[in-house]
């Protein structure tokens, strides 16, 4: 005999599929989805579907937009000699929070892993190789992960970058201790890291 009705064994049965969710979360809001009014998982529905038919990448950048060029790029105040390279989505978002640039940027859309079978050409490589062209962009600032996909792509597009002759700045985020962090708590690669990337101050 099934534990659940059907209904509510398929709808689990896709909420286990998101990411981050397992069978205990599924049912949670399945649970949660049930006791809401009518009109909420039909609005939800509704808005599911307008993202996936609204929502693209942007043409330049590969940002997520519901117009192209996205907002980022067609915005006239942002300085425009300078590209910000990132892994995802949730990576610009995080840099944007913070106000600490005013660049342009340009997402990846993933890392080289081999593991997963995915090499530089699943990546946007050759999009912004053709956007670093551009006599207006002055910097290529490399801003993938401290994980060793992200190492390993930002040596790959350094080395491309370099074998396609662009002669720009070309820099790595900085990668180092937390302010207030104690050094014996550090773990073994942000200390390799703040060592590597040290800055000379005398």
């Amino acid at each position: 005999m099934a534990l659940y009705p059907k209904p509510m064994e398929e709808l689990v049965g896709l909420l286990g599929k998101l990411p981050g969710l397992g069978p205990k979360s599924a049912l949670r809001i399945a649970l949660y989805l049930l006791n809401q009014p009518k009109e909420f998982p039909i609005t939800l529905g509704k808005l599911i579907q307008d993202f996936k038919e609204q929502v693209r990448l942007c043409s330049l950048c590969q940002n997520l937009s519901d117009s192209d060029p996205c907002s980022i790029c067609q915005d006239p105040k942002r300085d425009r000699s300078s590209i910000l390279v990132v892994e995802g989505p949730g990576d610009l978002y995080a840099v944007e929070e913070s106000k600490a640039y005013r660049g342009l940027y340009h997402i990846l859309h993933g890392t080289i892993s081999p593991l997963d079978r995915i090499g530089p050409e699943e990546l946007r490589i050759n999009l912004l190789v053709e956007r670093v062209k551009d006599p207006e962009v002055l910097e290529v600032i490399i801003a993938t992960n401290p994980t060793f996909q992200g190492e390993a792509t930002a040596s790959y597009l350094m080395d491309v970058l370099a074998k396609e002759g662009i002669r720009k700045r070309i820099s790595r985020i900085a990668i180092g201790l937390p302010m207030g962090a104690d050094l014996k708590y550090i773990d073994k690669a942000t200390l390799e890291h703040a060592i590597r990337h040290r800055k000379e101050i005398l």
